[in-house]
């Protein structure tokens, strides 16, 4: 179905020059003489890479068929990420590769968004925030106060981040799912 460029919203796709593209920012400008602009920032499904692409306000896009689930994180099987939607309990089973950069941070029963174009699962979206375990720190250095000093701690996905000298194995933490950053101590 094709829509006016300015009817585009955050989250939202659409397919242009052949490539299906995910709407991640909108921005309308509307310059001193002639015609409004739209400058969309979209992340391509197919290259998963990003790039603004400006509109005239006139301009049409083809807008794609999207569905956005909330499914929970149950299991590995070799090269594939079982997930269940926790309504109808049918589990879904995603590729190796489109849970690569997000393995490191996946637990059991972690609630996550999953966006379908056409029925094909295309994008997975974390919570802004996930709960992990340290499994592994190493002792802090008594005294060791200056400049805000930091220390490695293993959580029980196997990801590593740096981490107050107070944190101990058996701590829970927070962790930022874009940047993989503690955040705090629950």
């Amino acid at each position: 179905m094709a829509v006016v460029a300015t009817q585009l919203k955050k989250g939202q796709c659409f397919q242009y020059n052949g490539e299906k593209l995910l709407v991640l920012d909108i921005d309308h400008r509307t310059p001193g003489k002639g015609n409004a602009i739209i400058l969309a920032n979209c992340r391509s499904l197919n290259s998963g890479k990003t790039k603004t692409i400006r509109f005239a306000s006139a301009d049409k896009v083809d807008t794609v068929s999207a569905d956005r689930q909330k499914l929970e994180y149950s299991y590995t099987d070799g090269n594939s990420y079982a997930f269940m939607n926790p309504e109808t309990y049918e589990t879904i089973e995603l590729d190796k590769d489109m849970v690569a950069d997000v393995t490191d941070l996946l637990i059991e029963n972690l609630a996550v968004e999953v966006l379908f174009i056409e029925g094909s699962p295309m994008t997975i979206e974390l919570p802004p925030q996930v709960e992990l375990e340290v499994t592994e720190s190493s002792e802090g250095i008594k005294g060791d106060t200056a400049n805000n000093p930091t220390k490695a701690a293993t959580l029980e996905t196997g990801l590593e981040v740096q981490v107050p000298l107070f944190i101990k194995p058996g701590d829970r933490l927070k962790i930022d799912s874009r940047t993989k950053k503690y955040v705090s101590r629950v």
